[in-house]
């Protein structure tokens, strides 16, 4: 009787670490991203300039850029150009061939993750931490 209680605490103390883990990377997973100083301007600005940022959802470049954005990110210009669940047409006709690609209003293309100094410059827009 006294093996089976033993065995029942391990049990039990195992799920509640479990169940504790879980819940930490959920709580980690949803914690709201900071935002570097500037590029919430530079977000806002980059859209309002008519640059757009194409990229795929499996691309780690455009995963890499993205996250430089921190909580700014759903202010970019951002275009899904993944077949299946983004706008693969409008990307093919826009001429991008790789990922991320920063295309601005004169059709100007720029490729890889950039700096902010980079896509203040490549938009014409102003960039301060």
């Amino acid at each position: 009787m006294k093996q089976q209680k033993s065995g029942n605490l391990f049990l039990y103390g195992v799920l509640a670490l479990i169940i504790f883990s879980i819940g930490a990377l959920i709580f980690i997973a949803n914690k709201p991203k900071s935002t570097p100083p500037g590029a919430l301007d530079l977000a806002i600005c980059l859209k309002e300039s008519g640059t757009k940022f194409y990229g795929a959802s499996w691309c780690s470049h455009c995963k890499t850029q993205k996250e430089l954005f921190g909580g700014a990110v759903e202010k970019l210009p951002y275009v899904e150009c993944a077949v299946g669940g983004g706008q693969a047409k409008v990307c093919e006709d826009a001429g991008v061939e790789g990922y991320p690609t920063w295309i601005n209003a004169k059709g100007e293309k720029i490729s890889g993750a950039q700096s902010f100094e980079e896509l203040a410059t490549f938009s014409g827009c102003k960039f301060q931490k």
